[in-house]
């Protein structure tokens, strides 16, 4: 089949028996839309070598997902009803998607509707853009191509994962660190990322002599960003902003850290204005897991007590919807059901899809070689001394998805049926173990989705950036 649009107007022909774009856009026939057509949309919407088709297919892309009902929200309203006690008993998933973003994002959407929920949110990290080469307005896109190609009709969820300081940086020089942010943010608003985490946990100091000066870089970081958001957020929406007092990968958390961090931050934020929504915390886990020397992933054991006491404190003292737990994706699976029973208001999940995606059956042996000759030569200075060949690739395969990300979006349709398949089974799980099946009335009542225009130019400026090539990042940070 051929995916390529030659132009503008070669698609707009093709598009006519199910979408009319002469004279505003409208949708005809969804049942024809749904088959090829979307597909065609969604490739030529990040493959296309012209900027201003990939732009205009994107800006297509929006209208019609808002007219077959699958619109970009944010998840504060969900939030701040559990923050007052009206909503609980489930926690939100929350998904990092590195590579066959179409095809996972299908996946998961399938999976809620099988389970009647809302109440998932799609997710990428600062780092992650770079190494899997998806900019916020082309992740965005693919995720509402999916919602149209499976029908979804609801809220998307999508998050700015780990909107993260630079320790070194910020010492050298805070205002441009900062400046970078809010650059990062800026993008993602405009793009439909109407949830975003700010993570200055990494400037918290330790050598400090008490938990309020610890962590004061941090709150002052988080309520400058949520100042900026709120001034740039489209009208109407109010964005859900996430914070976050613990470094993953170090000490536990304890609630009197939350306690001088939300004591700060509050102090600072100017008066009346909307905080931040949710509280990341550190509870013993790491990103991406901890790999052994046969490049299994070592057992964690998760400090639940921890999460309960810090995820009922944000609640009952801030009005939040409680605690984020991070780097989950890798725990066993009779570890989920407690995330909801601890009342963990979210959970964050990348890792785990990666593997299943590259250990599974069928994913092609070509790819797998290809990825890793690619590794060892352009990742060979990440190689540790006496780490194993094993250790070495389950490091670095996460980079493999940008140098590999039309191979994997093309790859053979049963190979990619195949895995999805599997992927679509572990979110069902998932979906059950973390109770939020059946919560799509408790999104109803609580979240208003409010369907924009898309701005033609913005699109086209937006689609001049295909990604960064995958390099070292001093915090990688996801799940």
């Amino acid at each position: 089949m051929v995916m390529r649009f030659m132009s503008v107007e070669d698609m707009e022909q093709y598009l006519a028996p199910c979408v009319q774009t002469e004279g505003g856009v409208k949708v005809l026939n969804k049942a024809k839309l749904r088959g090829e057509p979307i597909d065609r949309l969604a490739y030529n919407a990040v493959f296309h070598e012209d900027q201003e088709q990939r732009g205009v297919t994107r800006a297509l892309i929006r209208e019609i997902a808002a007219q077959t009902g699958a619109v970009p929200a944010s998840i504060q309203g969900l939030y701040e009803a559990m923050g007052r006690g009206e909503v609980s008993g489930f926690t939100v998933p929350a998904v990092n998607i590195r590579g066959m973003t179409y095809d996972v994002a299908r996946a998961l959407f399938r999976a809620a509707m099988k389970n009647h929920a809302t109440s998932f949110i799609f997710e990428i990290a600062k780092s992650e853009m770079g190494y899997t080469k998806q900019e916020p307005a082309e992740y965005a896109v693919v995720l509402l191509a999916a919602a149209v190609k499976e029908g979804y009709e609801g809220p998307v969820f999508i998050q700015g994962d780990h909107f993260q300081f630079n320790a070194k940086n910020f010492k050298a020089d805070p205002a441009k660190e900062a400046d970078g942010i809010k650059k990062l943010i800026k993008k993602a608003v405009e793009a439909g990322f109407y949830n975003i985490d700010i993570d200055s946990s990494t400037l918290v100091d330790l050598d400090q002599p008490d938990t309020a000066s610890q962590q004061r870089h941090n709150y002052e970081q988080a309520a400058a960003m949520t100042q900026y958001i709120r001034g740039i957020e489209p009208q109407g929406i109010t964005v859900s902003v996430g914070g976050e007092i613990g470094e993953v990968g170090g000490h536990n958390s304890t609630v009197e850290e939350l306690k001088a961090y939300m004591d700060g931050y509050l102090k600072t934020l100017p008066k009346g204005m909307k905080g931040i929504s949710k509280i990341s915390v550190q509870t013993g886990t790491s990103h991406g897991g901890v790999v052994l020397p046969d490049g299994t992933v070592a057992k964690v054991k998760l400090d639940f007590e921890t999460l309960e006491k810090i995820s009922k404190a944000a609640r009952s003292d801030y009005k939040m919807s409680g605690a984020v737990q991070h780097g989950a994706s890798t725990l066993p699976d009779d570890a989920f059901d407690h995330f909801p029973k601890c009342t963990a208001s979210e959970v964050h999940l990348a890792t785990g899809f990666q593997n299943m995606t590259f250990d599974h059956p069928a994913f092609p042996k070509d790819l797998t070689k290809k990825m890793h000759e690619w590794l060892h030569k352009e990742c060979a200075s990440e190689k540790k001394a006496g780490e194993t060949e094993e250790q070495f690739i389950y490091k670095t395969r996460k980079k493999g998805y940008g140098f590999l990300k039309k191979d994997v979006w093309t790859m053979p349709e049963d190979a990619r049926n195949a895995v999805a398949k599997s992927l679509e089974d572990k979110f069902d799980f998932l979906f059950k173990k973390l109770n939020v099946v059946n919560t799509k009335p408790h999104v109803d009542k609580h979240v208003k989705p409010v369907a924009l225009k898309p701005d033609l130019k913005a699109e086209i400026a937006a689609a001049a950036e295909p990604g960064k090539p995958a390099e070292k990042d001093d915090n990688p940070r996801a799940d």
